[in-house]
């Protein structure tokens, strides 16, 4: 009886995601290839800058985190990875082309995929949610596909972009503390397990633990070998397993805010109403009045 209960749900749930216009926040290399050459598409390439400059696929524009984070140095009270100012990003974006009615496909040149779902959750939090989407597989799928790559560069035609900020996917300690424990809130922690648990790891941190609540769900599972994701029925069974209940909002924080991005763009992919907390444990781990807890996960 079980098996047929698991087994009809993921049935549902992949009929539903066939059909969810949030499909859309994933493409092929093939849907990639037959677009390639549209007048509004965007190819952003997240990497290091030298590996961009030796290989990428053609009409790529190279954008790095620090692009897209407020800037640091020896004095900045700046977290290590924080949303910019409005205008820093806008600036950003328009030198790489993005228009308001650009079609953006962000790709990640190796396996960490997280760089690039953290420039897609930037892009959505200034109003570009429904125009931007990730290559699966990323580089290395366009690559192993029979794609060429390239090494010229050239830059882009400036855009117009106006952001438009949606703070329903942002979430940060105040909000987080005020929904601890709310029926309707998953809180998710996307760290390893290790790192959940408060064990020593070579991680610095000045306090170990998690966020009281949150269930330990460690982003390496959502990936296949080549670095693309699972399909959707094994993406909602590992959602499942964190606690993760239909009709509820999921929170996810990482270390810094990257990680996190993922298990963020997993559950939208999903149709589930989604936030990431920016400030992460990068934060919450340096204010002392914020409660934490310690030991493996006790997913329900």
């Amino acid at each position: 009886m079980k098996s047929a209960w698991i087994l009809l749900t993921a049935l549902l749930v992949s009929q539903l995601y066939a059909q969810s216009p949030k499909s859309n926040l994933l493409v092929s290399v093939s849907w990639l290839a037959d677009h390639i050459k549209d007048p509004q598409l965007v190819l952003l390439h997240v990497g290091a800058r030298d590996g961009f400059d030796k290989e990428h696929i053609a009409g790529a524009q190279f954008v790095s985190l620090q692009d897209i984070s407020e800037p640091r140095d020896a004095s900045s009270t700046a977290l290590i990875l924080e949303l910019p100012t409005a205008t820093r990003f806008q600036e950003a974006m328009e030198t790489r082309g993005v228009s308001n009615d650009s079609r953006i496909v962000v790709y990640c040149a190796s396996n960490n995929v997280s760089t690039a779902t953290r420039v897609i959750w930037t892009l959505t939090y200034f109003g570009m949610g429904d125009r931007v989407s990730l290559l699966d597989g990323g580089m290395a799928a366009w690559r192993a596909t029979g794609h060429a790559l390239t090494a010229e560069t050239a830059p882009a035609k400036r855009g117009h972009f106006a952001p438009n900020v949606h703070p329903e996917i942002f979430a940060d300690a105040k909000w987080i503390t005020e929904h601890l424990h709310k029926t309707g809130v998953s809180v998710v922690d996307s760290r390893l397990a290790d790192d959940y648990a408060g064990e020593q790891t070579s991680r610095a941190m000045p306090r170990r633990g998690h966020i009281p609540g949150a269930a330990s769900l460690p982003i390496e599972k959502f990936m296949d070998d080549n670095g693309k994701l699972l399909e959707s029925p094994t993406l909602a069974g590992l959602l499942r397993e964190a606690a993760v209940k239909p009709g509820t909002e999921v929170v996810s924080y990482c270390y810094i805010g990257q990680r996190a991005t993922l298990t963020w763009f997993v559950a939208r992919l999903l149709g589930y109403n989604a936030r990431m907390y920016d400030g992460s444990w990068d934060e919450w781990s340096k204010r002392t009045e914020l409660p934490i807890d310690t030991g493996a996960t006790k997913n329900q």
